[in-house]
């Protein structure tokens, strides 16, 4: 199960009662924005015990189109990727 924003904001206000829920959906949005932000700019965003967004390069290739097996030139793009922290990876594992 994936969660979204509404979720997040909700359990956000259940643990904080006294935030208010549309301050908390302000601060949520300032720290999606600013990871996007940072990716964009092609900088790594780092979350201690958490872990690291960051781009990596697709060089430009040939591919096909499935329906009729056309080629097609696909340019260079930028691709997110993520990389959790030890901490993160130990408790997902249920190790010490």
């Amino acid at each position: 199960m994936a969660i979204v924003k509404s979720k997040l904001l909700k359990k956000l206000s259940e643990s904080y009662p006294n935030i208010l829920k549309k301050d908390l959906e302000k601060f949520i949005n300032i720290i999606l924005s600013e990871i996007k932000n940072a990716l964009k700019r092609n900088e790594r965003c780092e979350f201690r015990k958490f872990g690291i967004f960051f781009t990596r390069v697709q060089k430009a290739r040939i591919s096909r189109n499935p329906k009729n097996n056309e080629k097609i030139s696909t340019p260079q793009k930028l691709s997110i990727h993520f990389k959790s922290s030890k901490d993160l990876f130990k408790k997902l594992n249920n190790e010490k």
